[in-house]
């Protein structure tokens, strides 16, 4: 189409004035109403195309979970996050982190994209910016109706990063088509990206259509508004930002900042959060959307041997744990920020009730609603056993055992043996309410009873040791009533009050005074003796593992006063020290030892008892919980004594593991101040050294212990034991 030089040659201007107005018009400003972009797109449309919706301000691309996905664009609050897990040794619970939902990640890297795709939503700076001083327009305008060809685009006030956004948003492009409305339409999309406080265009016209030229003026960032914030304040993100506050806006600038507020986020803890949008103003407010992580459920779930949460019958697996224990044990609640090392600590501190094989956390629903779900395998807490027999203490007799270490669904322990024959009955009860540190207030507190009888370790030896050519028995009955707490710095103290009543018999039932040497057997002379004690202990305790450890240490030290009340009037004091050290080793680098490690272990143990010592309470030295290759006693029995063991222990094949071990023990020479003497008597040696091979088999009922000691006298033999010697 011809243009007469008159009426065709004209240079059209419109305002910002204007084109704010229409802006505004059409859109209502919140900025606390942060929409993620659409997917990129950098088509641009002609005059005959359809009219483009008003454009969004600039959004991050982020791709929806399957469970959130809808028609419209719906923000995705979900972040990329890799499943932690980790375990105990696989004696103890196996505890393991994992997500149960699709967590969605940015389509890009960035926040601010170089290049912004168009959008279908709309937003609104907060308020008006101050109406620009309008550029002097012609005398003739280009008429609305009139569609012509840009021959070329240029955008005056803006960098290279800053232009190429623009060109993403404008529908006039070189070599299309142009018109008033179409040009009105690209200023409003400039101004709704909040990048520019003010934008005009001016025109040219030539031989071959228009030159048009876009004015504009980059948005000064003045603030940060945080939108979903917890865990990250204004203060810390003003950090990020300071290089930008009072600068022109830099979509680069943004998307480093914002890279460094998720880093921040991963370096606390914050496994979930990340910012999910930013919608910049023209009036200088950047507005970040986060997404952190909030917890908005607990929910706990019990699961079989095989992690399954349903039976073969398809029902729920139920546990016995009462739930509101659980919950007590839980220190991570809804409405809090979702941290990995919370729900970590929680997790171990549940599996260290001992009611519990594995658990695990799987986290559900999206970023910004987060359930956290605690799933748990119960142990199994009882156990009964009915057996019977013959021996001579008790004759025929008849066995019964239950023990329960999940009592009224608390992880209360409560535990009883009965033995009646027709010559004796004995019996041996125990209930424990463990300490909580979740409930600090209240005390743990443990009661127990018992009456038994059996050959005495410190009288006993092959040859007859009573004057009727019986062995001597050794009966105690009595209770015990205890409390315990922490005491600080990783002690845990207890505190008992014990009462004995022990008594030295024959077969028949019969007290005996003396044995055959006419030594006293007992501290009062008459057979019976009466112990009433006050002892306190503390433990520190550092293992990783309370039933198999690998690293670590324990130190017990204890203290028991007699009080002189009843048979003896027994006045004394008896002190113990007992140190274990546990040190992973991988002396072969079998690949066993990459889930049973291989272990170095030292024991050192000594004690003493100042004043009255009943010659039945000396410490008694040999045996396969003393120095093995000896038998019970065989060492020495003394008022003092110290013992030092070493074990390498390494596994063999599944449950089955091995050892290698030395001990050593001694009397300190105090064989003389016990009561009788029996120790020097019995011609003890007073100190031993033994040495050999052993084999640990891991069984439902605990780690039973065989193996072969050879001690410094030259003798050799087998012993068994349950549980580790230390």
């Amino acid at each position: 189409m011809r243009i007469s030089t008159l009426t065709a040659c004209t240079i059209g201007l419109i305002s910002i004035s204007d084109l704010a107005q229409t802006a505004a018009a059409t859109s209502a400003t919140n900025l606390d109403e942060i929409v993620p972009i659409e997917a990129e797109s950098t088509q641009t449309q002609s005059v005959s195309d359809a009219p483009s919706p008003k454009s969004a301000a600039v959004k991050q691309a982020i791709a929806a979970p399957e469970f959130s996905r809808s028609a419209q664009l719906v923000p995705a609050i979900a972040t990329p996050v890799a499943a932690p897990e980790f375990s105990r040794p696989s004696q103890l619970a196996q505890a393991q982190f994992e997500q149960t939902y699709q967590p969605v990640s940015p389509t890009q890297e960035w926040i601010v994209p170089s290049r912004s795709p168009a959008s279908t939503a709309q937003t609104a700076p907060r308020q008006t910016p101050p109406r620009p001083t309008p550029t002097p327009a012609t005398p003739a305008p280009v008429p609305a109706n009139l569609v012509l060809t840009a021959t070329d685009v240029q955008i005056v006030g803006a960098d290279s990063e800053l232009q190429s956004i623009i060109r993403s948003k404008i529908r006039t492009q070189a070599g299309g088509n142009v018109s008033t409305p179409q040009l009105e339409s690209d200023i409003a999309a400039i101004l709704e990206t909040g990048l520019f406080s003010t934008a005009n265009f001016t025109t040219q016209a030539n031989p071959n259509g228009l030159s048009v030229t876009f004015q504009v003026q980059p948005t000064t960032v003045r603030t940060v508004n945080l939108v979903n914030a917890q865990a990250l304040t204004p203060a810390i993100a003003n950090q990020f930002f300071q290089s930008q506050l009072g600068a022109p806006v830099s979509p680069t600038a943004i998307n480093e900042s914002i890279r460094q507020i998720n880093a921040w986020y991963r370096q606390n803890g914050f496994t979930l959060a990340r910012v999910i949008g930013v919608v910049p103003s023209r009036d200088g407010v950047l507005t970040l959307e986060v997404a952190e992580g909030a917890v908005s459920d607990i929910q706990i779930r019990f699961t079989d041997e095989q992690g399954r949460l349903v039976n073969d019958q398809g029902e729920p697996v139920r546990g016995r744990t009462r739930e509101s224990f659980l919950r007590n044990q839980i220190q991570l609640k809804p409405g809090q920020i979702f941290q990995e090392s919370a729900a970590r600590q929680d997790l171990q501190r549940i599996l260290q009730t001992g009611l519990f094989t594995n658990g695990r956390v799987s986290l559900e629903g999206d970023a910004r609603q987060t359930t956290v779900v605690y799933n748990l395998t119960e142990a199994r807490s009882r156990a009964l056993n009915v057996s019977g027999g013959f021996n001579d203490d008790l004759g025929i007799f008849g066995n019964f055992n239950y023990s329960d270490n999940n009592f009224n669904g608390v992880g209360q322990q409560l535990s009883g043996n009965a033995s009646i024959g027709t010559k004796d009955a004995q019996f041996d009860g125990r209930f424990v309410s463990p300490y909580r540190a979740t409930e600090p207030d209240k005390l743990g507190y443990s009661i127990s009873g018992f009456r038994r009888r059996g050959v005495s370790r410190v009288f006993d030896d092959e040859q007859s040791e009573l004057a009727n050519g019986d062995r001597p028995r050794e009966g105690r009955f009595g209770g015990t009533v205890a409390v315990n707490r922490p005491i600080g710095n990783g002690w845990d103290g207890t505190l008992g009050l014990n009462y004995t009543r022990v008594s030295i018999r024959d077969r028949d039932g019969d007290v005996a005074r003396r044995d055959a040497n006419g030594a006293p057997l007992s501290w009062s002379g008459t057979g019976i003796d009466d112990l009433t004690t006050l002892s306190f202990t503390a433990v520190r305790d550092q293992r990783n593992s309370a039933i198999d450890p690998s690293s670590g240490s324990i130190l017990t030290l204890s203290t028991e006063q007699s009080i002189p009340i009843g048979r003896g009037n027994i006045l004394s004091n008896r002190l113990q020290a007992n140190y274990s050290q546990y040190m992973p080793v991988n002396f072969f680098n079998l690949e066993k030892t990459q889930q049973q490690p291989e272990v170095l272990a030292f024991n050192v143990q000594a004690g003493t008892t100042i004043g009255d010592l009943p010659p039945y309470n000396a410490y008694t030295l040999g045996g396969p919980n003393s120095v093995r290759g000896y038998g019970v006693g065989e060492v020495g029995v003394g008022r003092s004594f110290v013992l030092a063991s070493a074990e390498y222990r390494f596994p063999i094949y599944s449950i089955i593991g091995g050892a290698v071990f030395a001990d050593f023990a001694s009397d300190l020479g105090s064989a003389d101040t016990v009561l009788g003497e029996p120790g020097i008597v019995r011609n003890r040696p007073g100190t031993g050294f033994g040495f050999g091979l052993g084999i640990r088999l891991k069984s439902p009922l605990g780690t039973i212990r065989a193996g072969y000691g050879i001690n410094d006298q030259g003798e050799g033999r087998f012993q068994f034991g349950f549980g580790e010697k230390f």
